[in-house]
């Protein structure tokens, strides 16, 4: 009776399957889990597309770009919270993995950043202080850009753009159209 216990087949059990919403066998909702999971794979997501954008220079602001529109998702998905994790995990991995470290820092300092700012300025429900506080974030990290790190992000500037006061204009004006072309694909999200 002893060996058959040792060499019989152990019982197979059905996995159990939880609907969004459902509860597990403990009754604790899984929407803890569903929210982590959908964090790391957009976090996974985004260190993908700027990991990318090491390998097509002319396309380098687009396509970093594109990788901090990854975090919105975390933030519509599962809350502010994820959209900081999505950006900290991707600046994290990013720093180690992708090749071209300018691009990760241009991802850590407003791209992969913004959405999360954004997300907190128009919290704020009075439309000029959203647009102000935007801006005034956007103008810092220009500054940095501009005195601190000009060599590694603003070598490709025509000679039009030298002056600081074009930079300025253009940067802003740049900064508007993408602000409002970001929430147009939040809309549509």
């Amino acid at each position: 009776a002893d060996l058959e216990r040792w060499t019989a087949a152990p019982p197979v059990y059905a996995p159990i399957v939880c609907a969004e919403g459902a509860t597990d066998m403990s009754g604790i909702r899984n929407t803890r889990v569903r929210g982590v999971a959908v964090t790391a794979l957009l976090a996974a997501l985004s260190l993908v597309v700027l990991y990318l954008s090491a390998f097509s220079p002319a396309a380098r602001m687009g396509v970093v770009a594109a990788a901090g529109l990854v975090p919105a998702g975390a933030v519509i998905s599962v809350g502010l919270g994820a959209g900081f994790c999505c950006y900290g995990v991707t600046g994290l991995l990013g720093i180690l993995l992708v090749p071209s470290k300018g691009n990760v820092l241009l991802y850590l300092l407003f791209f992969g950043l913004y959405p999360m700012i954004k997300c907190l300025c128009e919290r704020l429900r009075k439309i000029p202080l959203e647009w102000m506080c935007k801006l005034v974030f956007f103008n810092l990290i220009l500054v940095l850009c501009w005195f601190g790190l000009r060599s590694i992000f603003l070598p490709f500037l025509p000679a039009a753009l030298n002056q600081t006061w074009m930079v300025w204009l253009a940067g802003n004006v740049a900064f508007l159209i993408y602000d409002i072309g970001f929430t147009k694909l939040i809309v549509l999200y």
